[in-house]
């Protein structure tokens, strides 16, 4: 017989971010139904799902209800790091469980979340590493204006400054404000050898059009000079971004058609897909033949020998991941710098005095 689990799912699919949630969706019910047709799992998933729909007011409750009126301890989601930290409170009273499958910031590390997709030594620092030597110290810094922004954007400014180099300016949006003409203005008269876009949602594909259009009146910033970074653009916003992405270099733990991760020959849409789709199957690898382990603790769910534990790191809860570094041409992501099995350093503890950001820890 196989045992019924629930799990829940929490995705804001019809936000201004909307389609980073329908990607992460996707992946987590990809990965439901493969576990729930596999004869080698003795368990069923039974998803319970549930949409804020952007809505920050919404997470904490829709999580608590997950819990309360299910049998569910483990959710699958939230997108933006705001509204994971709206949860974790929620998950501390109830003894639940957060897969989190986006990149973050980093300088956390909770017992009721494991964090599947990037910290910063696995996206930003190396894209940094990589993009200050070619293209120059000068940086122009903008973000949403929230953790994620605040946060990559700062340790940005201190791996920039610790190399010698300079931040010409730094600017925030609110979530889903598409009014970028002042950030456009200060990076046009200031010129910086780079840009480090840390937006989200529709927030970053006005940016990326006004860029775009910038590129075609002044000629400054043609033909790859003053490139966009990010750590969080994926494949499954190239169809809204359009031309406007080309050129465009993000970094992450996987593009589409990427070998090392998750390593298994299957291909994804984007990372966020991948990371949920392996969120889920983790869980069923360290539930499976162990009646009520569903109710256990995140330090002993994890009580397994390391390979069972799918690179999760037992003392922080983040797992070992790729850094790739890719650049759109012609539509499409093409790797230009691969690191494969980089252990998770969340508060950048282990990095050399070249290029050591001021740590800061961040509370949820």
């Amino acid at each position: 017989m196989r045992r019924q689990i629930e799990i829940g799912l929490l995705f804001s699919c019809t936000a201004s971010y909307g389609l980073i949630a329908a990607a992460g969706r996707a992946g987590a019910l990809r990965a439901i139904d493969e576990v729930n047709a596999d004869p080698a799992f003795d368990l069923t998933f039974i998803p319970v799902e549930r949409d804020p729909q952007g809505n920050i007011d919404l997470y904490q409750p829709m999580c608590a209800e997950i819990l309360r009126s299910t049998n569910a301890r483990h959710v699958i989601g939230t997108t933006t790091s705001w509204s994971r930290k709206e949860v974790i409170p929620t998950l501390e009273k109830a003894g639940g469980i957060l897969w989190y499958p986006c990149p973050h910031e980093g300088f956390e590390a909770s017992d009721h979340v494991v964090y599947m997709h990037a910290c910063p030594n696995q996206h930003l620092v190396p894209l940094m590493d990589w993009a200050l030597p070619r293209y120059g110290r000068r940086a122009h810094l903008v973000g949403s204006n929230y953790i994620w922004g605040w946060e990559i954007n700062r340790v940005a400014r201190d791996l920039v400054m610790g190399s010698g180099g300079t931040v010409l300016g730094e600017r925030y949006l609110r979530i889903g404000d598409t009014d970028v003409a002042r950030m456009i203005e200060e990076i046009r008269a200031t010129r910086p050898d780079f840009v480090l876009n840390s937006l989200i949602g529709s927030s970053s594909y006005a940016f990326l059009a006004a860029m775009a259009e910038l590129r075609r009146e002044d000629s400054a910033f043609a033909g790859g000079k003053m490139p966009v970074l990010s750590c969080n653009l994926t494949e499954c916003e190239l169809p809204k971004l359009g031309a406007d992405a080309e050129g465009l270099i993000s970094a992450g733990p996987y593009f589409h058609g990427a070998a090392g991760w998750p390593g298994d020959g299957r291909v994804f849409a984007s990372s966020f897909e991948a990371a949920a789709y392996v969120s889920v199957r983790a869980l069923a690898g360290l539930l499976a033949h162990r009646p009520g382990a569903e109710m256990l603790c995140l330090r002993s769910l994890l009580d397994q020998p390391k390979e069972a534990r799918f690179g999760i790191d037992r003392a922080t809860h983040h797992v070992t991941l790729p850094a790739l570094i890719a650049e759109v041409q012609q539509g499409r992501f093409e790797v230009v710098s691969a690191r494969d099995g980089v252990e998770p350093d969340p508060y950048l503890s282990r990095r050399s005095n070249r290029l050591h950001p001021n740590l800061t820890v961040v509370t949820p």
